[in-house]
């Protein structure tokens, strides 16, 4: 693509709910665009459907993109030139240009009820309100011109809809998927303005992306049959050089492959599908989000940017500083993305392991004061890199973590007696007389000790060690031994030593 000057991206969310991980890609993808390219990305809350508006949705989208880094140049809350960025806001603007497109001659006065509209789709299967219907309706195409007055005059409700001409061959060019034509004969009469006087997202969006100088527009691919309702649009109000150009974002996809990614094969596949927990004020329903499950927003973003684009090398790791030098929308993909929670958590895995313990302790810092109100903070931070190679999850700290500051309540103690002998008893007693006379308690050391003091029983390494695990940890898991014993040291070592010992006598 060649250089790119002006660049001005939007991401347009409606306030209905929480936002879906393919929204934040849309705004990921549009921010990394506008960075790449010195430009800026606009936040425009799109509420122009007021029955769907749900309280705190506002709030919750800029939340969520804050937690990601993503931060607006121009919004709401970040003021700019080009205000309001409210679409409810703007209401006054949306009507004189549905007038003008009405006294063009392309559009048009529909005073049809909803039960009117209803019987329709009764008598005629696949109803559409169209070039092969409009004519059969009440609209001021049908009515003669002093009615439609008078109609106007009374205040009797009407939309505006947009007139499609029928078999008229409409094309652009996507960024992406290369040349698009579509055929007016398949498209229906859109509705421009609504009877509240608010526009609907087809008026709006070109109107607002025209005044406030939006110069690329990426958005999810379900939009992709709109497009040549909102070219005509352009064409008709502002000229075609005016259109910013378009991308159509591939979708994320089922784990299968199969449609769409949605909230319920989140719920039914156990997986969050949201950025952050959303709770829906009106069921009071809690759904749980990536940041609550225990991702980094870095590896989040990272997950993201990777459903859908690659930088064509086979890197799979990059900070949001290297994706905004590295991204390129022709290297985003034509087909959809199919969503791996596995691949997710490993990308969550792999910044754990380069994330500093100091920071890792943040988000967990409740948690880690509720399950270990004792624990020191820098024997805290002394066993998240003991154990952050077995971590995917920030709450897996304290599963991994347990039994470096409690004693296990549970030893697998059948697993110790099934190759019990007398032998082995000796060798343990003379380990904890050992361990209660030394002063060596870094791993190194005692693992030198532990192996001499084996050779000495003529006891294998293998023989005496498993035991010795189960005796610290309660089973067949955890991190080096020799390094939970350094941890927990001497006294602990050798409390839980003697207390397996006792069961085993």
């Amino acid at each position: 693509m060649p250089e790119q000057k002006n660049v001005r991206v939007r991401f347009a969310p409606s306030p209905t709910g929480g936002l879906h991980l393919g929204g934040v890609r849309t705004a990921l993808f549009n921010y990394l665009f506008a960075k790449k390219h010195g430009g800026k990305f606009i936040l425009r809350i799109e509420d122009t459907d007021q029955t769907r508006f749900v309280p705190g949705a506002e709030e919750y989208i800029f939340k969520t993109l804050a937690w990601c880094g993503i931060q607006p140049d121009e919004s709401v809350q970040h003021g700019g030139d080009f205000a309001p960025y409210r679409q409810s806001e703007r209401k006054a603007s949306y009507a004189q240009y549905a007038e003008k497109l009405i006294a063009m001659g392309k559009a048009y006065y529909a005073f049809d009820t909803a039960e009117e509209l209803e019987e329709k789709r009764k008598q005629i299967p696949n109803f559409q309100y169209s070039s092969a219907t409009r004519l059969q309706l009440k609209n001021s195409l049908t009515l003669p011109a002093d009615e439609v007055q008078k109609l106007l005059a009374n205040g009797t409700p009407y939309v505006i809809r947009i007139l499609l001409e029928p078999n008229e061959d409409i094309q652009f060019t996507d960024l992406i998927r290369g040349e698009v034509h579509f055929n007016t004969s398949t498209l229906d009469d859109k509705v421009l303005l609504k009877a509240d006087g608010m526009p609907t997202y087809h008026l709006a969006v070109v109107v607002d992306d025209f005044a406030m100088q939006i110069s690329h527009a990426f958005r999810g691919e379900e939009w992709l049959p709109s497009a040549p309702v909102h070219i005509l649009l352009w064409k008709y109000l502002f000229g075609l050089e005016a259109m910013p150009q378009w991308a159509h974002l591939p979708l994320i996809l089922k784990p299968d492959g199969n449609g769409k990614l949605s909230k319920r094969d989140g719920e039914r596949l156990g997986f969050p599908v949201f950025a952050m927990d959303w709770t829906d004020p009106k069921t009071n329903e809690t759904i749980t989000g990536f940041k609550e499950r225990g991702f980094l927003p870095q590896a989040f973003v990272n997950m993201l940017a990777l459903l859908g684009w690659n930088d064509g090398t086979g890197t799979e790791i990059f900070s949001l500083p290297e994706l905004c030098e590295k991204f390129s929308i022709e290297r985003v993909t034509k087909s959809g993305a199919k969503f791996d929670y596995e691949k997710a958590k490993w990308f969550n895995a792999a910044y754990i392991q380069k994330t500093p313990a100091e920071i890792l302790t943040i988000p967990i810092a409740d948690a880690v004061a509720a399950a270990y109100p004792n624990a020191t903070y820098s024997d805290f931070l002394k066993a998240i890199n003991l154990v952050k190679d077995r971590c995917a999850l920030l709450p897996e700290f304290i599963e991994q973590t347990a039994y470096l500051f409690a004693a296990p309540k549970k030893i697998e103690i059948a697993t110790i007696q099934e190759k019990w002998t007398t032998e082995k008893n000796t060798f343990f007693e003379q380990w904890t007389d050992f361990l209660a006379s030394t002063n060596a308690i870094d791993a190194a050391n005692l693992e030198t000790a532990f192996k001499t003091l084996a050779a000495e029983n003529n006891l294998k390494i293998g023989e005496v060690m498993l035991p010795f695990r189960i005796m610290l940890v309660g089973g067949k898991f955890g991190i080096a031994v020799f390094d939970i014993a350094s941890f927990i040291g001497v006294e602990e070592t050798i409390a839980r030593i003697r207390f397996t010992l006792q069961q085993l006598a």
